[in-house]
């Protein structure tokens, strides 16, 4: 299996400072502490950890589903990334999946239970 490769930058003060995240692929964005704490521009480790999640979640649903013989035409998912103060710390205390399909023959409640036995399965959940 091939290593996934992720340099983060930072220069400066916390509050004051500025860096950037690259990835080996290519994606490269700013982050600073708006963009982390207060919905500011560039990105943030939560929502790269968010999108993660949210991606490996999606493609283990789709092979999930693929292998039991349903037609995946399009699954999405959001993941909602809740960092929280917990002490005198801060904390990711939960990650929230809200997951959509378009699966050919699967009703409301097969996709659910795919979808639970995903959590298993998804290397990140």
């Amino acid at each position: 299996m091939p290593v996934r490769k992720v340099t983060a930058i930072w220069r400066g003060t916390l509050k004051e400072g500025d860096g950037t995240l690259k990835m080996a692929s290519g994606y490269e964005g700013p982050y600073t502490w708006s963009s982390r704490f207060e919905n500011g521009a560039g990105t943030n480790p939560e929502e790269l950890l968010g999108a993660a999640h949210a991606g490996c979640f999606t493609m283990a649903l789709g092979s999930l589903l693929g292998k039991t013989g349903y037609t995946v035409n399009q699954i999405t998912t959001d993941a909602e990334v809740y960092l929280d103060k917990v002490g005198d710390g801060l904390a990711i205390t939960r990650i929230v999946l809200n997951i959509v399909g378009d699966v050919e023959g699967v009703d409301a409640e097969t996709f659910a239970a795919n979808a639970e036995e995903t959590k298993k399965t998804c290397i990140i959940s």
